[in-house]
């Protein structure tokens, strides 16, 4: 679906790859995590827009049919009567284009990231 064939280098180049209306929903999707983690690094990993606080966060990425969001196999069990329609896998989440996108959802599921996350940094630093 992407119209440019090289690796985007960050997530402004990711979207602009896509026509406007999937631009639309990334930026809104972005803006969206952004809001839910205000400290995390924005980066491209495996050639998606990743989000990073003290370890991966969630990814998202556009394909011809749906979203894919990415947010660990840990960032999905608490919302699984929510995610049941979405689910592709234990650490997959599709959301279709031809349906609304779920930005509440994403928040809910990137603040339960953001502080598994931190309870980790600070159980790995307390063993130091």
């Amino acid at each position: 679906m992407r119209t440019s064939p090289a690796a985007p280098k960050s997530i402004d180049e990711y979207i602009s790859g896509f026509p406007g209306d999937i631009q639309t929903i990334l930026g809104r999707i972005r803006t969206t995590i952004k809001r839910a983690a205000p400290g995390a690094e924005e980066a491209i990993r495996y050639q998606m827009p990743t989000f990073i606080l003290k370890g991966n966060l969630i990814s998202f990425a556009a394909y011809k049919q749906h979203i894919g969001l990415y947010p660990a196999p840990t960032g999905t069990r608490q919302f699984d009567k929510e995610l049941a329609v979405y689910r592709a896998a234990k650490s997959t989440v599709r959301f279709p284009l031809d349906r609304p996108t779920p930005f509440d959802l994403i928040t809910q599921i990137v603040k339960l990231r953001v502080r598994e996350n931190l309870r980790k940094a600070e159980a790995r630093a307390k063993k130091k």
